[in-house]
């Protein structure tokens, strides 16, 4: 009775089945080999194909792939009583072989017990062969076990087994196209993600261009919200920017150049101010150590090399603070040593080379040849304002051999005066710095005058600053990398343009 339940609840089923076995055998599920053969996901659809075509439409609506799941459920119930079934048969097949057995041995017992077999002189027995073994148990017969037609479980089984393959094959294939919709969907989103992230920058770069960015929560200081690579793009642009506007100025600029000279003996001597003494003290450590080699254990790292020009740089940093001392080598025709560091030190000309600052006084004049000037520098956003108070020299260095040629220096370091106090308003910077040349000379043929052609400068620019403040250390070996090649070209052009037609002043 159950097999005939089976049957009935799968009746249905076999109805809507019957065409898909006999394509079965043509679509590669004919056997267990075939399906080996095509087990992959793509057989399977294309297997499928056949029965799916007609309900193609229905995909679009998105309600076949759950119908084809409530099926596979109905599948999954029919073919679990199926194999109770099965097993049920089985089991009594197994217990019917058993009994056979056990009563099978016993009739042999018996069979024995009414026969017994007679002794031969040898000591053999004599079996009788017409005993209970000829007797033949004839099998139980299938129907027999409670009611179980095998066969038709089979056929019910079998067919319930394609029921499950043509909806696994019909599901696979809508996964398939809903992965090619979903596919399209996950491109459509991650190309609105990236119109939102492109918005959101383009907004965020907009907004560093507004006034309000410009706050203090975005300057340079230990909180700054701008973290370093905005730091430095910001510095690179106003720097540019300066660039520019001092191009158009130097082009509008049209000064008859100063060139007050004292006394020779002014520049060779010490100097009777409260200062001297520190000065003097600052001109014999650059004439020990800045004209040294830049080989062996000085550690000095070439950083630019333009022609001449050689820029040496040695990182230090002292509590966070970058005070890398820089030193720079050049080599300037058509001009002395005496021209180049009076332009250097000479304040009435200092704003037709000096880019960088934004004002400068003269706070004492300790003598001819020294005074205290106090400059502030073009603020470069988001960096804070500097400003620098600094004693500047110029001297004559005498040389100690006739072969070798004198020294001019010009020595500027940082001091403290009552006149210039720090304020809030800047940053005050402090520097250790000397402009150091000196003049060589190659003699004309014949009786000829010594001409410009004849000269050559050669220079040694040393700078040791400490910068304070909170710029990142980047930041700050950048823009020095930048500028302090620049300044020196920028100089050194200026010199040469100054002094061009003039009389040599050695």
């Amino acid at each position: 009775m159950l097999g005939l339940a089976n049957r009935q609840d799968c009746s249905s089923m076999l109805l809507c089945f019957g065409c898909w076995n006999d394509r079965r055998a043509e679509s590669g599920y004919g056997s267990e080999t075939s399906l080996r053969r095509h087990g992959s996901m793509l057989s399977l659809t294309s297997a499928a194909s056949a029965l799916s075509s007609a309900s193609t439409s229905s995909f679009k609506k998105g309600h076949r792939l759950r119908e084809k799941l409530a099926e596979m459920e109905t599948f999954r119930d029919i073919l679990c009583r199926q194999v109770d079934t099965l097993q049920k048969y089985f089991d009594n097949c197994a217990d019917t072989v058993s009994k056979d057995e056990f009563q099978r041995d016993r009739e042999v017992e018996e069979d024995e017990d009414d026969f017994p077999s007679s002794t031969r002189p040898n000591g053999e027995y004599n079996h009788n062969n017409n005993g209970s073994k000829e007797k033949l148990f004839s099998p139980a017969s299938p129907k027999s076990m409670n009611g179980i037609d095998f066969k038709g479980e089979a056929i019910t089984f079998k067919a319930t087994t394609a029921g499950i393959l043509s909806t696994l094959s019909h599901c696979i294939e809508l996964m398939v196209k809903r992965e090619d919709s979903w596919q399209k969907r996950l491109e459509r989103e991650l190309e609105k993600r990236r119109r939102v992230e492109d918005a959101y920058k383009s907004a965020v770069y907009e907004l560093k261009k507004k006034t309000h960015y410009g706050g203090p929560d975005y300057e340079e200081g230990p909180n700054s919200l701008i973290n370093e690579d905005e730091f430095f793009d910001a510095v690179e642009a106003a720097l540019d920017r300066q660039d520019k506007i001092e191009e158009q100025c130097q082009s509008e600029k049209v000064r008859i150049p100063r060139l007050s000279v004292s006394p020779g003996d002014v520049y060779s001597t010490i100097g009777t101010h409260r200062f001297a003494s520190k000065v003097e003290e600052m001109v014999q450590k650059h004439m020990t150590y800045s004209l040294q080699d830049v080989g062996g254990d000085a550690n000095w790292q070439l950083v630019i090399e333009e022609g001449e020009m050689k820029v040496y740089r040695r990182e230090v940093e002292e509590n966070g603070i970058v005070l890398d001392p820089l030193k720079a080598t050049h080599a300037v025709k058509g001009v002395t040593g005496h021209e180049v560091c009076h332009y250097f030190w000479d304040t009435a000309v200092r704003m037709d080379w000096e880019t960088t600052i934004e004002n400068f006084n003269v706070v004492e004049t300790l003598s001819d040849t020294a005074i205290i000037v106090y400059q502030t520098h073009k603020r470069v956003w988001p960096a804070s304002q500097r400003d620098v108070l600094y004693l500047s020299a110029i001297r004559k260095i005498l040389a100690t051999n006739e072969n070798d040629p004198d020294t001019w220096l010009v020595c500027n370091f940082s001091v403290d005066h009552d006149n210039a106090q720090p304020t809030n308003r800047c940053v005050r910077a402090k520097i250790n710095v000397a402009m150091i040349c000196q003049t060589l000379v190659s003699p004309p043929e014949g009786d000829k005058e010594i001409n410009r052609d004849n000269i050559l400068c050669k220079i040694t620019y040393v700078a040791n600053v400490n910068p304070g403040g909170w710029a990142p250390a980047s930041v700050l070996r950048a823009v020095a990398k930048r500028e302090y090649p620049k300044f020196l070209k920028r100089f050194t052009s200026y010199v040469q343009d100054k002094t061009a037609g003039k009389p040599i002043l050695f």
